[in-house]
C-alpha cells in the first residue's frame, strides 16, 4: 500500500452549485482538518445501491484549517459515487480520510504551465496560489465546453487575471498542445488534469516534443474513457469464472464480490497491481488507466481491472490467484 487510509466522521457544513453539473461540498471532519500541500486529495465513503464504497475527490484551494472543500461532477453514466454525493443534505454526516497527495507540485522551475479539463480544475486552484505566493512563472489554460460550466473561472479571474486563459470549445477556442508545449522552456514543467482524451494527447505531444517524461505530472479522474460506460461479461476460464459487469461496478469490484481475488491499491488506474492478463476480447477494450503505455494498450494484452471496461461483449482473463481448491 502507498499509505494506510485513516478514516473519521466529518459533517457536510454548506454546499453550493458553482456550475449547471458541479456542486462544492463543504466538509468540517469532527477532528479538525489538518493542513495539506498543493495537488492533495480525499478520500470519501460513498453507498451505491446499498453498497458501501469511497472515492478519490481533489481538495479545492488552500483551506482555512477548519474544513475541507471539494467539487463533484454529477456523471449519471457513472459507478453511482457523484449520484450519492449529489443527494446528501446540509447536516449529513460522512466518512473521509485525511489528505493524501499523489500529485505534488514541484517547486523551483524556470515556468509551469498548468492545464485544466473540466472537473481538472480542481486541483489546479490550489496549485495556481501556491505558485503565485512563490513569485513562480506560471500560467493556466482551463478548457471545457461551454463558459457555464467552467466552475470557479471568475474566482481564478478575479483573482490572477491574464495568467488564466480559457478555451472554450462552444467558443470555438482550441487548444494547441503542441505549441503550449513548444513555448514552456528547458526545464519547465506541465501539470495537467483532466479527461482521458486529453491525457493521452499530451502525453503522445510531451514525448513528441523530446520532454523528460518526468516534467509532465498528471492527475485522473479514474472513470472517465473513451467509450461509454455499458454492461459486459468477464470470463476466467480456469477458475469457471463467468460474471456479469453492469455499468455502475468494476471488473475488479465484480470479482471480488465472486470471492477471486484480486491485488490492488489505488483503484484508480495509476500503480498498476491489479493488471490482469487478457486471453481474449469481444469487441474491444476501453483503456481508462495511465499505468499501461500506449503500445501495450494498442496490443490489448493486459487490462487494468480497477478501471478499464470492456466494449461491445465480453473479455476473458487469467489470474494469478489459486483458490486451495484448484490446481
Amino acid at each position: 500500500m502507498r499509505y494506510a487510509l485513516t478514516w473519521s466522521e466529518a459533517t457536510v457544513e454548506a454546499i453550493r452549485d458553482v456550475a449547471p453539473t458541479i456542486r462544492e461540498f463543504t466538509l468540517v471532519p469532527a477532528a479538525g482538518a489538518k493542513p495539506y500541500a498543493p495537488g492533495s486529495h480525499l478520500n470519501v465513503a460513498v453507498v451505491v445501491d446499498g453498497r458501501p464504497d469511497h472515492r478519490s475527490y481533489s481538495l479545492v484551494g488552500t483551506g482555512d484549517g477548519s474544513a475541507y472543500r471539494i467539487a463533484v461532477k454529477r456523471h449519471d453514466d457513472s459507478r453511482g459515487g457523484s449520484r450519492y454525493m449529489w443527494s446528501l443534505p446540509v447536516g449529513a454526516r460522512l466518512s473521509v480520510t485525511e489528505p493524501h497527495n499523489l500529485f505534488a507540485l514541484e517547486y523551483g522551475r524556470p515556468e509551469y504551465l498548468l492545464v485544466a479539463g473540466g472537473i481538472g480544475i480542481t486541483p489546479m486552484i490550489s496549485m495556481a496560489a501556491a505558485l503565485d505566493r512563490a513569485g513562480a512563472n506560471w500560467r493556466m489554460i482551463y478548457a471545457c465546453k461551454s463558459r457555464c460550466d467552467a466552475a470557479f473561472l471568475d474566482h481564478l479571474q478575479a483573482q490572477f487575471g491574464d495568467r488564466i486563459d480559457t478555451r472554450i470549445s462552444d467558443e470555438m477556442q482550441r487548444l494547441d498542445l503542441p505549441q503550449e508545449i513548444a513555448a514552456l522552456p528547458p526545464g519547465g514543467q506541465l501539470y495537467l488534469c483532466g479527461p482521458l482524451r486529453l491525457l493521452d494527447a499530451a502525453r503522445s505531444e510531451w514525448a513528441k516534443a523530446g520532454r523528460p517524461q518526468a516534467d509532465l505530472r498528471f492527475e485522473t479522474f479514474a472513470t472517465g474513457g473513451l467509450f461509454a460506460p455499458e454492461p459486459f461479461r468477464v470470463k476466467i476460464p480456469r477458475l469457471g469464472v463467468d460474471l456479469d459487469v453492469p455499468v455502475d461496478r468494476t471488473i475488479l469490484d465484480t470479482l471480488e464480490a465472486a470471492g477471486v481475488a484480486v491485488l490492488s491499491d489505488c483503484r484508480r488506474g495509476e500503480c498498476g497491481l491489479c493488471v490482469l492478463d487478457v486471453l481474449g476480447v469481444e469487441g474491444r477494450i476501453d483503456h481508462r488507466d495511465v499505468f499501461l503505455g500506449t503500445h501495450e494498450k494498442e496490443h490489448d494484452e493486459k487490462i487494468c481491472v480497477c478501471v478499464s471496461r470492456a466494449v461491445g461483449g465480453s473479455i476473458t482473463l487469467d489470474t494469478a490467484y489459486r483458490p486451495s481448491n484448484v490446481a
